[in-house]
């Protein structure tokens, strides 16, 4: 079954296009390192909430939108190994290609897939 990484980030909406840039680069190192799709949306209807929502879990500020993103991988040992890769690997290091936004804001986690229809 397959397994996915998620992640949910605020990101400074001048950055809009930068933040393209490194999704795009990033999608082919993780395809490159065994992930089958990696998905970028950016936050077009995110409500706020009153005890929970996407901006308030990553603090978004006025001039911020919210990214959701996943990564699709084969297997979670594909993706354990994928990523140790992906992490290693020197196009995605910070001094080459820096986040274009708060990486402390960013929510990510690796779930098991239970339904796919």
């Amino acid at each position: 079954m397959t397994y996915i990484d998620g992640f949910v980030a605020a990101v400074p909406t001048a950055n809009r296009e930068t933040y393209r840039k490194h999704a795009e680069l990033a999608a082919a190192v993780f395809k490159e390192h065994g992930a089958l799709k990696v998905v970028e949306c950016w936050g077009d209807d995110v409500p706020e909430g009153k005890v929970t929502s996407f901006p308030m879990a990553v603090k978004r500020q006025p001039d911020e939108a919210v990214v959701f993103s996943w990564v699709v991988w084969p297997s979670r040992q594909a993706r354990d190994d994928g990523m140790k890769a992906v992490m290693a690997d020197p196009r995605l290091q910070p001094d080459t290609n820096p986040m274009p936004f708060d990486g402390k804001r960013l929510i990510y986690g690796g779930f098991e897939v239970i339904v796919d229809a």
